[in-house]
């Protein structure tokens, strides 16, 4: 018998940190590895910011336990953004807290859940743990990475209790329309689902792109939906744990209810810095957004110069997810990956270049590179990645 439990050891290691901590450690012994696995900002969090948290360092209010859910002041500035009332907002320990609670909150043993693949790694991870099913619904490149209502629909079950939506998206870039998500809003309606949405990277579009809140867009499901985001992508605040969730006052009352037994309020420093972030104007926001159009553009560019790769271009977020298949079964170095996972293998020993295949996210045949570091960075990775591919044969 073993003494780990069932539940437990059905957990899967998230694929994106492992990539990132396998990168850091050859950094750490002296291999020149460039990481495009970490969705993290390579910029530090702005002055403001930091300021505000010195000053709640020498604050004794800030030395003792404060309310579970919150402070009362950052549950005020989110709810004042987002036009709900501060009850009905959560402050959590990073975003997969505010995840693993909204599901948690939700789903009884043997509810599904539809989620939109590629999907981010951790929430069929957090589903299972809640009891629920995830139920993958693949998109790829030709649609742009998007689920249309027929697709939903052809997953639909009498067990289906849920709709996950990540616009924009973690790993494709996705970012959906507002006409396509106000029909499928209200399709979700129409089959009385719940509705989780993982807005995090809201902040983060690029071109002619435009964010929208589902529940802003269908008024009728805000009822129905809780929404997660936080501040470690759109501050660059990764380290400092702060996300928040929001929604209908009995699943916000669950969610609080088991966060009091979980861990209690989140660190009261990083709160205020939180604060400092949620009320401040969005001029350092808006820098790092420049840098990570820049990026993504020369990104998109170089890797779909590689023969065999074709990547879209992303409309928000800061990844890219190019297709590989055409370099997959091809002899390389003396091997020939089968997927996308041996190919990652092969170029981080090859190239010493990290990143995530398309398996961690539920789509095989596909490559998730990052975008948040530096220039420099960027294009010498690539560089390699390209210089091995064009050995190929």
């Amino acid at each position: 018998m073993s003494r780990v439990s069932a539940r437990i050891a059905n957990i899967a290691e998230s694929a994106t940190l492992a990539v990132d901590a396998k990168a850091k450690a050859l950094k750490a012994a002296g291999r020149p590895v460039i990481g495009f696995g970490a969705g993290e900002p390579d910029f530090p969090t702005p002055d403001y910011i930091v300021e505000a948290a010195v000053a709640a360092c020498r604050d004794p209010r800030f030395h003792k336990y404060t309310p579970a859910g919150g402070l009362p002041e950052l549950r005020e500035a989110i709810a004042r953004q987002v036009g709900r009332p501060a009850g009905q907002v959560v402050v959590t320990n990073g975003g997969k807290q505010a995840v693993y609670q909204a599901f948690a909150a939700l789903l009884d043993p043997g509810d599904e859940v539809l989620v939109p693949a590629p999907y981010w790694t951790t929430y069929p991870e957090a589903i299972k743990l809640a009891g629920g099913v995830p139920v993958p619904v693949l998109t790829d490149e030709s649609t742009g990475y998007l689920a249309g209502v027929d697709q939903l629909a052809a997953a639909l079950t009498p067990r289906t209790k849920v709709l996950l939506i990540c616009s924009p998206s973690n790993p494709t870039g996705a970012v959906y329309p507002r006409e396509q998500l106000a029909e499928i809003g209200r399709w979700a309606l129409e089959n009385d689902l719940m509705v989780v949405t993982d807005e995090i990277y809201e902040h983060l579009v690029y071109g002619d792109a435009e964010f929208h809140s589902l529940p802003v867009v269908v008024p009728e499901l805000a009822d129905r939906t809780i929404v997660l985001s936080g501040v470690s992508k759109t501050f660059a605040m990764t380290g400092w744990r702060v996300g928040w969730m929001y929604g209908p006052d009995d699943l916000i009352k669950g969610a609080l209810n088991l966060q009091s037994h979980a861990t209690s309020n989140v660190s009261n420093v990083a709160q205020a810095a939180a604060l400092a972030a949620v009320t401040g104007d969005l001029s350092a926001v808006a820098e790092m957004r420049r840098a990570f159009d820049r990026r993504r553009r020369t990104m998109v560019r170089m890797l779909n110069e590689i023969p065999g790769v074709v990547c879209p271009e992303p409309q928000g977020a800061f990844y890219v997810y190019p297709s590989v298949a055409g370099l997959l079964g091809r002899e390389l170095r003396g091997r020939r990956p089968a997927s996308s996972m041996e190919l990652a293998s092969l170029i981080l020993d090859e190239a010493e270049v990290a990143l995530v295949p398309g398996e961690a996210f539920g789509t095989p045949g596909y490559f998730r590179l990052s975008y948040a570091l530096g220039d420099d960075d960027l294009v010498e990775g690539v560089t390699r990645i390209a210089k091995l591919a064009h050995e190929a044969a």
